[in-house]
């Protein structure tokens, strides 16, 4: 397996990011109902939950071989709190999926969090994607009851109307 590098996302991933999406569209679906639309890239760029600073977000591609995008990874640090790592999506294509690289990248960001002081990450999964809630109990998240609120922010990011039944998982007392 070629190393993954995980870095910003930069405007020329863009197109990168649009055909992670539109393969992604099991997790989609799931998430919000339909499949992902092109603005829907762009609109990663300034959906913040209220309260939070855009410089707290973060949005990370991660890249195979010739910088193939095969991830993306959005997250906003110290939200709602200081201790606090908030992530809104957290994406990997399905030609990669059940090799390790999303657990890989997932476990040293979560390091990365800890080393910063941040001792909690929050995610946000659709309640029906069974994908996603085993992923994060392989991590040892701790999967919460299915939100029913249709609050306008979910996790660090705007609600799509479509989205319901969506659970919260936490990991705390990440060590550094």
């Amino acid at each position: 397996m070629d190393e993954i590098e995980v870095r910003e996302l930069r405007p020329e991933d863009e197109a990168g990011v649009a055909r992670l999406f539109a393969a992604c569209e099991d997790y989609f679906v799931a998430a919000t109902g339909v499949p992902a639309l092109p603005a829907d890239v762009q609109s990663l760029y300034y959906t913040l939950p209220e309260g939070a600073d855009p410089d707290q977000k973060r949005l990370l591609v991660l890249c195979r071989g010739a910088g193939d995008v095969v991830g993306l990874v959005d997250v906003v640090d110290r939200w709602p709190d200081v201790g606090t790592c908030s992530v809104g999506v957290f994406l990997v294509a399905p030609g990669v999926r059940r090799q390790g690289v999303g657990a890989g990248v997932a476990r040293r960001l979560i390091e990365e969090a800890a080393g910063r002081g941040m001792r909690t990450v929050v995610a946000t999964c659709p309640g029906g994607w069974e994908p996603g809630l085993g992923f994060l109990r392989s991590l040892g998240f701790e999967i919460g009851g299915p939100e029913e609120q249709a609050a306008e922010t979910v996790g660090n990011r705007t609600r799509h109307p479509g989205e319901k039944g969506l659970r919260t998982a936490r990991l705390t007392s990440v060590e550094r």
